[in-house]
């Protein structure tokens, strides 16, 4: 196991999902996709739900960084909101298991530091993730126990709504390395080559990126907006 967490260290992770509403939704495809990762250079995939992490498995021997996003009706938290996901994500065995770590309760106003404390009691030797949004919330997630720290929901939050991660040359990344006591993994919006390699230069055990690799939908509206309304010079 810790060979295998090694190898990610400053490495890229992708990010392989697709949500039921959008056009590749399916185990299949994620394994593929996870399948063409592999062969561009990931050394680990980020994958949502215990179907599409199988598949994934089937596909590529690579770390695996497993959640199961699910809404419910009384919380704003999605990302591994309840003991439900932590036991279906447990039947798959990923190597690391993330989790919201912002500030907000979670169903039946379970707090994030309950929550933890009992999902740790049950699987003591599992490695998890703190997917945070703010500085406060990454060093709270360190001082809770977490085995990474993830940057993942940085302006995806009320509490950090507007906020950019790369700002001020990703000063949120800067502050949580420096005081954070484990691995910093940089997640969210990392949608270059350019600012992958910036964090990992900052000291980010390693990076993921998902949308801008593994969403065509979302590459193909960054071509498209830029060629609305944009003059088109006439042939010569």
């Amino acid at each position: 196991m810790e060979e295998r967490i090694e190898s990610l260290r400053g490495k890229l992770i992708v990010s392989c999902q697709a949500l039921p509403h959008e056009p590749l939704h399916s185990s299949f495809i994620m394994g593929r996709m996870a399948l063409a990762a592999r062969e561009g250079g990931a050394r680990g995939i980020r994958a949502n739900t215990r179907e599409d992490i199988e598949e994934i498995c089937r596909q590529v021997d690579l770390p695996i960084i497993g959640i199961v996003k699910r809404d419910y009706p009384d919380s704003s938290v999605y990302i591994t909101p309840t003991m439900r996901e932590i036991e279906e994500l447990m039947a798959v065995k990923p190597e690391i298991i993330a989790m919201d770590a912002t500030s907000g309760l979670r169903p039946k106003n379970v707090t994030l530091d309950a929550f933890f404390e009992e999902a740790k009691a049950r699987y003591p030797h599992q490695l998890w993730m703190a997917d945070c949004s703010t500085v406060e919330e990454a060093l709270h997630a360190d001082a809770l126990g977490f085995d990474f720290i993830g940057t993942t929901l940085v302006g995806y939050t009320q509490q950090s709504q507007g906020v950019k991660i790369e700002e001020n040359d990703f000063e949120i990344i800067r502050e949580i390395v420096s005081k954070s006591a484990h691995p910093v993994i940089a997640e969210g919006n990392i949608n270059t080559p350019s600012k992958a390699k910036r964090v990992i230069e900052l000291g980010a055990f390693s990076v993921v990126a998902g949308s801008m690799i593994t969403r065509p939908q979302v590459i193909t509206k960054t071509f498209s907006d830029a060629l609305e309304g944009g003059h088109v010079p006439e042939r010569v």
